[in-house]
């Protein structure tokens, strides 16, 4: 079982996520903003991350950024399943700091291609507790 923070602000999705993730033995945090979801990485052990980039008040980029600023977050797995075309973030010049597992885009993927991105990016000692 892994801890994965979500960060997801609509409900609809971030239910039908939480619902997958938890099929697959994944205890899940949801958060709907980028200050939540820093709070949730400052109080629980967290073993990926599955986010979108369009979020409230936030870019999920500066997220990305922020939480690659600290050491012991530097090198926690992201999956980003965003409707934001891939190519437009992927030809960004900073994309390498970002260090993102993968990026899934949301008009094309389906639930059970969001629980197997998380299981790939998960550390082989994470990956062994999951069902």
């Amino acid at each position: 079982m892994a801890n994965i923070l979500l960060l997801e602000p609509d409900t609809v999705m971030a239910r039908q996520y939480v619902v997958a993730l938890s099929s697959a033995g994944h205890t899940c945090f949801r958060s709907a903003s980028a200050q939540k979801a820093l709070a949730v990485l400052d109080d629980q052990s967290i073993d990926a991350v599955l986010m979108e980039l369009q979020l409230g008040q936030h870019n999920g980029l500066e997220f990305l950024y922020e939480i690659r600023t600290y050491g012991d977050l530097r090198n926690l797995p992201v999956v980003i399943i965003s409707s934001v075309d891939p190519g437009l973030v992927q030809s960004a010049s900073t994309y390498g700091l970002l260090r993102i597992s993968e990026y899934l885009y949301k008009p094309t993927i389906k639930l059970t291609q969001i629980v197997t991105a998380i299981n790939d990016t998960l550390p082989a000692s994470v990956r062994s507790n999951v069902s």
